[in-house]
């Protein structure tokens, strides 16, 4: 998972990390940030695993969800073949170049709009890949979204399970025309 610092990128991460330990698989999460922090480059690696998982380094990930072209341009290749490319289409003009993966365009921004929070769109991202990858249930996520606004932040569970549960529909429209 991969943008500029500000765009939400890690604690999607930590959202998706939350909800697999939940369902009781292994788990790692790694963050990485530039110096610049909001505005800079920010990537998390996720691995989830029922396996215990020997390092959380990754150089062939299942997936990528790239909030931005610099970071779609860095991580796309690494990508594993039949893996899942998450596109953040609000802010990425092009397409991806990999015809070996799974390849879902989000219009972020419009979907978060519609939500009611513009600043949710890496929650939009966070249901695209998991209606087009089918990695966890549905209510893991939405309820580990929901611990992660507790306690004097309730205001913000609704409108980022909405934009969870929109992305998940674009992911599962994505899912279901690669099978049709």
């Amino acid at each position: 998972m991969a943008g500029f610092g500000g765009q939400g990128m890690l604690l999607a991460g930590k959202v998706l990390a939350q909800a697999a330990m939940s369902e009781g698989l292994q788990v790692s999460w790694l963050p990485s940030y530039g110096p610049e922090m909001r505005g800079g480059t920010a990537n998390v690696i996720v691995c989830i695993s029922k396996e215990p998982i020997a390092s959380p380094l990754v150089s062939r990930p299942d997936a990528l969800l790239a909030m931005n072209l610099p970071s779609l341009d860095r991580f796309e290749a690494n990508v594993a073949p039949g893996g899942t490319i998450v596109v953040n289409a609000t802010l990425v003009s092009r397409e991806g170049t990999r015809d070996d993966c799974r390849a879902v365009r989000v219009d972020t921004r419009a979907l978060a709009q519609a939500t009611g929070s513009e600043r949710a769109a890496n929650f939009v991202m966070l249901g695209a890949f998991v209606g087009a990858s089918g990695v966890l249930p549905p209510g893991a996520i939405e309820a580990a979204i929901a611990d992660e606004f507790r306690e004097g932040k309730e205001k913000h569970i609704g409108t980022n399970v909405a934009a969870f549960r929109a992305g998940l529909e674009e992911g599962r429209k994505a899912a279901s025309e690669v099978h049709a």
